[in-house]
């Protein structure tokens, strides 16, 4: 496939994020009738099994070929996103146990944060001085709703658990990043099946139970669509963008799941909440108005205009 214009890039990055929105008032739910260890497994092999889905369509219409398979360099990455995919998913549905959902759906935002260092320290992926303050207002938002009761600085342990989830979801990111220029739908096969099964051995392990037959088939629905579809399409932004870009514009995602969660559960959060969501606010629209956007999608046509060049004297 040939997405090569940065709109692309955005369209899917925000369209990635708008189905993973759907994620925590969701799991917030189905709690009630799984255990959180079985949730994050069965969560990840539905986004396995939509994808089967999506490689029969796929390949009715002779389009499998063209994309490149993962190979043995790619390995190490590999391994690395499957851990991360079992560990990130195990925090944040234990952590929505203690937690409200919309407070859940806001802390998602610190993967812009983990995401953005890990890149720029491990992977030295350059990061602007406008997406550094992106980076402290998001921050600052994440200490403010971490902190159950303000004027005795208790920590939640609920909001701690989320965090830790970004953070894994941010090494995570970079490590996708690493093999995005393999199939995507090979990508999150991987995840749903290896991470998936991980998990749920996992939970087994230490002693949880399905109780609630209906409830499989829920948290499957849940996860095609919410991280399934939502990875599928995250890989292709990350072609783009890169993996800071990307998560930036994936800030929307907290946003419509704060929305989805306040409607459905009719909770009336304290007034530190509203003050953590204007800087989130401001710190969303910082990181995805990143100049170093412009660059990339200079480079972008440069690297198109490079290839039109060879194919005319091919």
């Amino acid at each position: 496939m040939k997405y090569k214009s940065l709109g692309f890039g955005i369209f899917f990055a925000v369209l990635a994020a708008t189905l993973y929105a759907l994620n925590s008032p969701l799991s917030k739910i189905l709690l009630d009738y799984m255990p959180p260890t079985l949730m994050a497994g069965f969560l990840y092999v539905g986004a396995g099994a939509g994808m089967i889905a999506v490689a029969l369509f796929r390949r009715l219409g002779k389009s499998d070929g063209r994309e490149k398979r993962l190979g043995r360099k790619d390995l190490p990455y590999t391994v690395a996103m499957i851990l991360l995919d079992i560990a990130a998913p195990i925090c944040l549905i234990m952590g929505l146990q203690s937690t409200t959902a919309a407070n859940a759906s806001l802390l998602n935002n610190f993967e812009i944060v983990a995401t953005a260092v890990v890149a720029l320290v491990v992977f030295g992926e350059k990061i602007s001085v406008r997406l550094w303050a992106g980076i402290f207002f998001v921050t600052l938002s994440c200490l403010i709703l971490s902190f159950e009761d303000i004027s005795s600085l208790k920590f939640s342990y609920g909001s701690l658990l989320i965090l830790a989830a970004c953070v894994c979801w941010g090494f995570e990111n970079n490590c996708t990043r690493k093999i995005s220029g393999g199939d995507p739908l090979q990508i999150v096969l991987l995840k749903g099946v290896f991470s998936g099964l991980g998990s749920i051995i996992i939970g087994l392990i230490i002693g949880e139970r399905i109780t609630v037959l209906w409830s499989v088939f829920a948290v499957l629905g849940v996860g095609c669509v919410a991280y399934g579809l939502s990875i599928f399409f995250y890989v292709y932004a990350q072609r783009i963008l890169g993996a800071a870009r990307t998560s930036a514009y994936y800030a929307v995602a907290p946003f419509i799941g704060v929305v989805l969660s306040l409607i459905i559960f009719r909770e009336m959060p304290a007034y530190t909440f509203f003050i953590a969501l204007a800087f989130m606010a401001i710190g969303a629209w910082l990181s995805s108005g990143d100049k170093p956007l412009m660059k990339q999608k200079n480079k972008i046509r440069d690297i198109c205009a490079d290839e039109k060049d060879e194919t005319k004297k091919g």
